[in-house]
């Protein structure tokens, strides 16, 4: 029987996961996640296509921003064909458009832009929010397995694995309760493992992060829990505003809100903190929710 893997061996895994590989000029291959089976997910498809896309910009310009559409679930069987175009380069600003495909179809549409580093007005109108801190809180699979037992929910069993990202969030019981709460959610959050130093590594590892908390929030203010087997869930579209440098190997609080859902959608933004209080990115996601037993 194999070892589990150790901490450094699963953030070594994702990194290697978001290190895009050429496959001609402005083509770049996505591996596939190690152990991976079924659907891909979103989270992977966008990282991988923010990382491929930052391949195609110089050095010193940055990812500001990012929009994209699923349009059909990956399959974690094939890796993914990442395609760019470079609809623009500015004297300051440059973009781009991500096409992911795979087996001939396109899975992801996504636009991105990049900005020179420029000194402007600054201000930052929301504070760090007033939660446990992470070493008060329990890594979250920890917490959902006797949760589950507890209360005879019926959760995938990938929420109930370790993963390269130690999630620590701080209404975890609520997000599976069927007694319905504030749609209100925070979860602190870094890989369990140093990252090399290149900035574009941390902004492809939050962007992998940022798909994991968003759509669920949606579901707190009802009583099916996304992750049940009553609840079906997948992104619609998912934007992401990058605001400031950070590590994603140091703490990062990620606030999540859903000021709406209908029509078997439901709508997420989130803000996400370093621990001294930066605000340094803004994130938004709608998403499908369906209920199972409607049809």
């Amino acid at each position: 029987m194999s070892s589990a893997p150790t901490p450094e061996q699963m953030v070594a895994d994702l990194v290697l996961l978001l290190d895009m590989e050429p496959r001609g000029t402005d083509r770049f291959e996505g591996r596939r996640r190690k152990s991976g089976s079924g659907r891909v997910y979103g989270g992977q498809v966008i990282a991988q296509a923010i990382a491929a896309a930052e391949c195609t910009v110089p050095d010193d310009r940055a990812a500001h921003s990012l929009h994209c559409y699923f349009l059909r679930g990956g399959n974690s069987d094939f890796p993914i064909d990442y395609r760019i175009l470079r609809d623009f380069d500015g004297g300051s600003i440059s973009n781009r458009r991500v096409t992911a495909c795979q087996k001939g179809e396109v899975i992801l549409n996504m636009t991105a832009s990049f900005q020179k580093r420029l000194d402007g007005l600054a201000h930052q109108s929301m504070a760090l929010p007033d939660v446990p801190s992470p070493e008060e809180l329990q890594e979250d699979y920890l917490r959902r397995r006797p949760l589950a037992e507890r209360t005879g929910l019926q959760l995938n069993p990938w929420l109930l694995q370790p993963t390269a990202i130690d999630w620590r969030s701080v209404e975890l019981e609520n997000r599976f309760s069927v007694i319905p709460s504030e749609p209100v959610y925070h979860s602190w959050f870094r890989t369990k493992a140093r990252l090399p130093d290149d900035l574009r590594v941390h902004r492809a590892v939050l962007a992998y992060a940022s798909d994991m908390v968003l759509l669920g929030t949606a579901s707190m203010p009802h009583e099916y829990a996304l992750g049940t087997p009553q609840l079906l869930g997948a992104t619609i579209d998912h934007s992401i505003w990058f605001h400031e440098d950070f590590r994603a190997d140091e703490w990062l609080l990620f606030r999540s809100e859903s000021p709406w859902a209908g029509k078997s959608r439901g709508f997420t933004r989130g803000s996400i903190f370093a621990r001294d209080g930066r605000l340094v990115a803004s994130v938004a996601q709608e998403g499908m929710l369906r209920r199972m037993d409607l049809g």
